[in-house]
């Protein structure tokens, strides 16, 4: 995904199928003021155009992060690009409207229902009578019965990444006619919208080998607007083509070239003129809103004299003065390189002029996760104390407010605001709060001062000398140092909170800070945002050692706090109270480790530190949160239109395996209660959903209690696009209409708004 929550392709690929059926969309009428969903905080954002005013035909070419792995959703190596073709190339049963909402799709379904809920759940499906696979066959009954057998769990054989749902059939039949298929449950199902969206051929899903094996590098029969024309893994393209024998509103593109571009990449590629959309990051949101304004670079590299003439000028000057001519010559070089450089971004910014950003709300939010297994954080007062120490608000207004979108904090685990099962349920844990924080944490006898025990670890040298780095807290092999070594390396750990990591100069700065404040008080005054300084002789001196951290988060020891701050680590049994706090080092997990800093800063205040660790992105799920190596973490979730399904692994509490282990699922928190779990049990057996829905916000409310997790915010959705494409976007919960995406006609121009926006 993006740098606004962890979103690597490992995260992703282990919730692949939270995505594949609630990522989708057609539209419904808003909710009540009465509901506790209430609505989305941003509505989609997609260039909207009646289909009237969209040119027949044009390819549209779109950036995604991979060329995927496999073309089976139900694959544990699925990807996003995997649900992105499956949705235009495949059946969907019920996709997701703009509120979250699960709605029939009339191109495939007339009606399905519960027909029977005694002695067992009985749904019906009527299909579509137009409904036909491109190789000519109907869709029926036996790519139904087919699928449920891949994914019921019951054979092994079939490398499935999940069952759920499937496991509570107990069989598929043909109803009155061919366009009737009736599902009889062996247990109530609640959330059986949620299944057959994607619905594969049975020539997918009818034997193991072709489950494993077929649908990986190729899709030979498909039915939707879109047919799968070419993967080509030489080029990282994947090409959509119009499907002739598509039964609904035919597709205005002919193609769609979905092309893998690295996202700090794809500025670059748009200019080029060799994508029409992509999801891109917030500094290129900043050059095509620049490049929109016509602003023009100020550098004289490019104004009058900026030539050749010019350079052999300035090597005759510099040589007549004595200046050696090799040297010149690179002088003349470099000088040259910069102004082809600035001339090449010039162009870009030109180009980027034809672009225009896109901004919604990802269906996902972003959240601090607390690591409940070992350690401090295992005393539930620990973490509801850091809980209550962090302001949700202003951690998603200093991400969400800059980009020109709602900054409201999530009050939800299990849902996003406009989705049923959404409600603000943070109050079961309570609002920031510094004193009650550190009331939790004086009570699980966590206390300022006391002497502390100093452990040598493995391997480590005395701090302070030159070159020579401390041990980092997670295996993440990484190595670590005080706060300066955060400069010189991208995978490093430093201490926020620990006074006695600073380098040389900020030492010698703050302690004269300190000196001359005890000598002389009203000399000493201090900055708006908190941090201190001297205002004398004219000079003023801050501690630039904080890379916009917490104000003193590197002050060596001796140094005064700054306003705010607490007035001591906290120790208990000789022991620092310090938490490992454990982040991607990645170019696009910029906005993670600002986040970072900034929780780090709040913790400190009530007496926590924080010993921060970056570690590679490609080790950062797999090797720290999968395996429980961290306290605290940040990642994402995307959101469910099921949640009783989707949601229960995230949160189930862990249980011993046969071997010793700990079964942990999803739930990389390892905090788990046996009443959350029961909820979620009558929640997905309820077939009432007025009822289903009030037992998820119960369970809701017990996982904030709980504090395993703590939800921020939801993450941002930007998209550059070319001003003239209409019905493609930041789609936030809606899916893409593939059909309706296109180029608008010659004198068209977009609407104001969207019916979704209105």
């Amino acid at each position: 995904m993006s740098e606004h929550g962890v979103a690597l392709r490992a995260v992703m690929r282990s919730v692949a199928f939270l995505s594949a059926g609630a990522l989708a969309v057609p539209l419904l009428s808003g909710c009540s003021s009465e509901d506790p969903a209430g609505k989305p905080l941003a509505a989609s954002d997609i260039g909207f155009a009646d289909r009237s005013l969209v040119a027949d035909g044009g390819t549209l070419r779109w950036a995604v992060d991979s060329v995927p792995d496999t073309l089976n959703t139900f694959q544990s190596d699925a990807d996003a690009t995997t649900t992105r073709v499956a949705q235009a190339v495949l059946p969907a049963m019920y996709r997701l409207d703009a509120n979250g909402r699960p709605q029939l799709d009339a191109d495939y379904l007339e009606k399905a229902e519960v027909v029977e809920t005694e002695p067992r759940q009985v749904v019906l499906y009527k299909l579509n009578q137009q409904a036909v696979w491109s190789d000519g066959r109907e869709i029926g009954a036996a790519d139904f019965a087919a699928q449920w057998r891949a994914l019921s769990g019951k054979d092994t054989a079939y490398w499935t990444a999940r069952n759920a749902g499937y496991d509570r059939i107990e069989k598929i039949e043909r109803g009155k006619n061919d366009l009737e298929v009736k599902v009889t449950f062996a247990r109530p199902y609640a959330d059986w919208k949620s299944l057959f969206s994607p619905l594969y051929p049975k020539d997918v899903m009818g034997t193991p080998d072709s489950f494993n094996d077929s649908a990986r590098k190729k899709l030979k029969v498909t039915a939707g607007p879109f047919a799968l024309q070419k993967v080509d893994r030489k080029d990282d393209e994947v090409t959509l083509a119009r499907n002739p024998r598509w039964w609904g509103h035919p597709a205005k593109l002919n193609e769609i070239v979905l092309r893998a571009v690295p996202r700090d990449k794809r500025a670059a590629a748009l200019a080029a003129g060799e994508l029409d959309l992509a999801e891109i990051d917030p500094e290129s949101v900043k050059r095509i809103t620049v490049a929109a304004k016509g602003t023009r670079s100020a550098t004289p590299l490019m104004g009058p004299g900026s030539n050749l003439d010019a350079a052999d000028a300035l090597r005759s000057w510099a040589v007549a003065k004595g200046t050696d001519e090799e040297a010149a010559d690179e002088e003349i070089s470099a000088r040259e390189k910069q102004r082809k450089e600035v001339a090449a971004y010039a162009r870009q910014q030109q180009a980027l002029r034809g672009f225009e950003v896109r901004r919604s709300l990802e269906p996902a939010y972003t959240q601090l996760a607390l690591n409940g297994a070992e350690g401090p954080l295992a005393d539930e007062r620990v973490r509801r104390a850091v809980a209550r120490a962090i302001d949700r608000e202003a951690l998603a207004s200093a991400v969400l407010t800059p980009l020109g979108l709602p900054a409201e904090p999530v009050g939800s685990h299990l849902a996003l605001s406009g989705q049923a099962a959404y409600a603000d349920n943070s109050g079961a844990l309570g609002d920031q709060d510094t004193a009650e924080a550190q009331a939790l944490l004086a009570d699980a006898g966590w206390v300022p001062g006391g002497p502390l025990k100093k452990e040598k670890k493995k391997g480590e040298k005395a701090a302070g000398s030159k070159g020579e780095k401390t041990s980092s807290g997670p295996s993440s092999g990484s190595s670590s140092g005080s706060a300066s070594d955060e400069e010189e390396s991208e995978d490093g750990t430093y201490i926020v909170g620990e006074d006695d990591k600073a380098p040389r100069e900020a030492d010698k700065v703050l302690r004269e800070a300190d000196r001359e404040k005890k000598q002389d008080p009203k000399k000493h005054q201090e900055n708006g945002d908190g941090s201190q300084h001297l205002a004398q002789d004219g000079k003023q001196y801050t501690n630039k050692f904080q890379q916009g951290g917490a104000p003193g988060a590197y002050a060596p020891r001796g140094t005064a706090a700054p306003a705010g701050a607490a007035a001591g680590a906290l120790a208990k049994d000789g022991k620092p109270l310090t938490l490992r706090f454990v982040l991607p080092s990645g170019p696009g997990s910029q906005t993670l480790r600002t986040v970072a800093d900034r929780i780090s800063g709040m913790l400190q205040k009530v007496g926590i530190r924080t010993e921060i660790t970056k570690v590679a992105d490609e080790s950062y799920f797999k090797d720290h949160i999968a395996s429980g190596q961290f306290d605290l973490a940040l990642y994402s979730w995307p959101a469910s239109a099921f949640p009783a399904t989707d949601a229960r692994p995230i949160y189930a509490k862990p249980v011993p395996a046969a071997d010793g282990s700990l079964n942990v699922e999803q739930n990389y928190t390892r905090v788990g209660t046996d009443q959350v779990d029961q909820l979620f049990d009558q929640a997905v057996s309820t077939l009432d959903e007025d009822e289903s829905r009030g037992l998820i916000r119960k369970a809701d409310s017990r996982i904030w209690a709980a504090a395993g997790s703590i939800p921020l915010y939801q993450r941002p959705q930007l998209t550059a696009a070319r001003k003239n494409i209409a019905n493609a976007g930041a789609f936030g919960f809606q899916t893409p209409v593939y059909e309706d995406m296109g180029f608008l006609r010659k004198g068209a121009s977009h609407p104001a708004a969207s019916p979704t926006e209105k």
